[in-house]
């Protein structure tokens, strides 16, 4: 019974489907007719405008975006737990040809306005010291909680004000657009470009960078090129991103995702480190009693001495679930 990781979640059946029909001959790279529509149905899902791009991993969709709004001498302010410092093995730095990370702290892995003012107010004008280009948010964060609206206005604010662009790693957006109600605009507030996850949601191998600029998504075509992530044959990525936006297969994934681990965290009550907003469970718990859920046949990861990071997925199994939660109130 597997709460590891929604990346190991099985590709939806509705994805399969439309790579089985998108084999077809095309155009190739990004000259398909549904590589060329994905600039439509994002600018129909948020309202606005868009342009959007697709690329093989969450990494990339990241570093890519950031690209276009941090020169190699500047910075992007993010929270230290943000995957982009944590977890991504140097690739903003490589992407950004050595820009720095500026990092800055917050509860649940998020980061307020104020946060970040302490970050940035401290450096001197001047070429002698790194200056901030950009501010990168994860939501939902890096401890399943989200950002509300008002947050993210604030946040949005400020950048403005500061003259920083804006992004949004977006690897478990959806989970968080289900929270807020379902609302894909409310859940990215005025950001430049977001990352919008789908891999850990129920495609295979494909996530879309979405710039609300789209003058910086004709920067990044090149770009992304350059970096080795212009596939040749995109409409099949392209047909990923279309089926799982059809019909809010989207939100229906991440709100199945959402329930498990509302279920989980019901059971676990004050052993949670963090409220469950989104996907992830994390759970004070000792060396014996995760070994005493291991016993039971549950994979999930530590997370430190004292604690258990369990992940639930869009075909996370209603009867481990409830197992799971019955095991942690057991304990």
């Amino acid at each position: 019974m597997k709460f590891l990781s929604d990346n190991a979640a099985k590709v939806h059946p509705k994805v399969w489907d439309a790579m089985k029909a998108a084999d077809a001959p095309d155009s190739p790279y990004d000259g398909d007719a549904l590589s060329r529509s994905l600039d439509d149905r994002f600018s129909a899902l948020f309202g606005r405008d868009c342009a959007a791009l697709w690329v093989a991993t969450g990494t990339a969709a990241n570093c890519l975006a950031l690209s276009a709004m941090v020169e190699p001498h500047g910075a992007v302010i993010c929270h230290r737990e943000a995957h982009i410092e944590m977890d991504e093995g140097g690739a903003p730095g490589f992407y950004l040809h050595g820009a720095k990370l500026l990092l800055a702290d917050g509860e649940s892995a998020k980061i307020a306005p104020e946060a970040i003012a302490r970050v940035i107010d401290p450096i001197r004008d001047g070429v002698h010291q790194v200056q901030p280009h950009a501010i990168s948010i994860t939501q939902a964060s890096e401890y399943g909680c989200v950002y509300r609206p008002e947050e993210l206005t604030a946040l949005a604010r400020l950048a403005k004000d500061k003259r920083l662009g804006l992004h949004m790693d977006g690897a478990r957006f959806a989970n968080a657009a289900a929270f807020l109600g379902g609302d894909a605009a409310e859940a990215a507030g005025e950001v430049d470009a977001l990352s919008f996850g789908m891999v850990k949601n129920g495609a295979m191998s494909a996530e879309a960078i979405v710039f609300f600029d789209p003058a910086m998504a004709d920067k990044v075509r090149f770009r992304r090129k350059r970096a080795g992530h212009l596939q040749s044959k995109g409409r099949y990525l392209a047909a990923q991103i279309l089926a799982m936006l059809e019909g809010d297969l989207w939100l229906d994934n991440a709100r199945a995702a959402n329930a498990a681990a509302g279920e989980i965290a019901a059971a676990a009550k004050d052993r949670l480190l963090h409220p469950v907003e989104a996907n992830e469970i994390f759970l004070i718990s000792t060396a014996v009693e995760r070994l005493a859920l291991r016993e039971q046949g549950f994979e999930f990861y530590d997370w430190g001495d004292d604690a258990a990071r369990l992940v639930t997925a869009w075909d996370s199994r209603e009867d481990h679930v409830s197992a799971l939660a019955r095991a942690i109130s057991a304990l």
